[in-house]
C-alpha cells in the first residue's frame, strides 16, 4: 500500500474507499426489492451480515487511512494532540501502568519524555481496532482516539447496536430472524449516511489540522 501524505491522497483514498461499498450495498437493496415473497426474507437474512460488514469494514480502513496519513505528516509526538501519541507510544505507556517497581516507572517515564522529541511513528496498521463487533460503545472509543466528535451519531447508537449489530448476531449464529424487505432498506440507507458522515469528518479534521496541538 502506498503511503499517504496530502490531503488530496487521503480523499482519494477514501473516496475508492467508500465507492465500491455503495455500489455493493445499492446492489443489496436492489436484490432485496426484487426478492419475491417467497424468498424475501431469505435475502434480507443474507444482505443484513454483509451491510454489517461494510459499516465495520469501512470505519476500520477509514480511520486507519487517517492515521497513515498523520504519519505521513513526519510530526514530532509533541506537537500531536494526545490521543494521537498512545498510538506510537502504547507499549510503554501499558508498562507504566502495570508496573510496581520504581526503577521501570522512572525508565518509562524518561523514555517518555525523551520520545516526545522524536518524530511520531504510529502504528497505523493495529492502531483501530473494531473487535469484530462494532457496537456503539466500539465506535464512540475509535471516534474518540482519531478526535472526532461523537455529537451527531448519539442519536443512532440504538440502530448500531439493535438493528444492525444485534441482527447481524442472530444471523451469524443461526437464529431466526424476520425482517421486512423494507426495513431492511431504511437500514441500508441509515448505514450509509453514517458512512458519509464519517467520511467528511475524517476529511474535515485532516484538512483542519485537528491531529495538531
Amino acid at each position: 500500500m502506498s503511503k499517504i501524505r496530502t490531503i488530496n491522497e487521503l480523499q482519494n483514498t477514501l473516496d475508492q474507499e467508500l465507492s465500491w461499498r455503495f455500489k455493493e450495498i445499492a446492489s443489496l437493496k436492489i436484490l432485496v426489492r426484487r426478492a419475491d415473497n417467497i424468498t424475501s426474507s431469505t435475502a434480507v437474512r443474507a444482505a443484513i451480515p454483509l451491510l454489517y460488514g461494510h459499516w465495520e469494514g469501512f470505519i476500520k480502513n477509514t480511520a486507519t487511512h487517517y492515521v497513515e496519513f498523520i504519519n505521513g505528516q513526519s510530526l514530532k509526538y509533541r506537537e500531536l494532540v494526545s490521543c494521537f501519541i498512545v498510538f506510537g507510544l502504547k507499549k510503554k505507556i501499558n508498562d507504566l501502568s502495570k508496573s510496581k517497581q520504581s526503577k521501570v516507572s522512572i525508565e518509562t517515564i524518561e523514555f517518555l519524555l525523551n520520545e516526545l522529541g522524536e518524530t511520531a511513528k504510529l502504528k497505523a496498521d493495529s492502531a483501530i481496532r473494531t473487535e469484530f463487533n462494532l457496537s456503539s460503545k466500539v465506535f464512540v472509543n475509535i471516534l474518540k482516539s482519531i478526535n472526532i466528535d461523537t455529537e451527531k451519531y448519539e442519536a443512532r447508537f440504538n440502530l448500531i447496536d439493535e438493528s444492525l449489530l444485534n441482527r447481524r448476531n442472530y444471523i451469524a449464529h443461526g437464529e431466526f430472524l424476520d425482517v421486512e424487505a423494507e426495513g431492511f432498506r431504511g437500514l441500508a440507507d441509515e448505514v450509509l449516511s453514517m458512512l458519509r458522515w464519517f467520511k467528511t469528518d475524517i476529511e474535515n479534521a485532516a484538512s483542519l489540522g485537528q491531529y495538531r496541538v
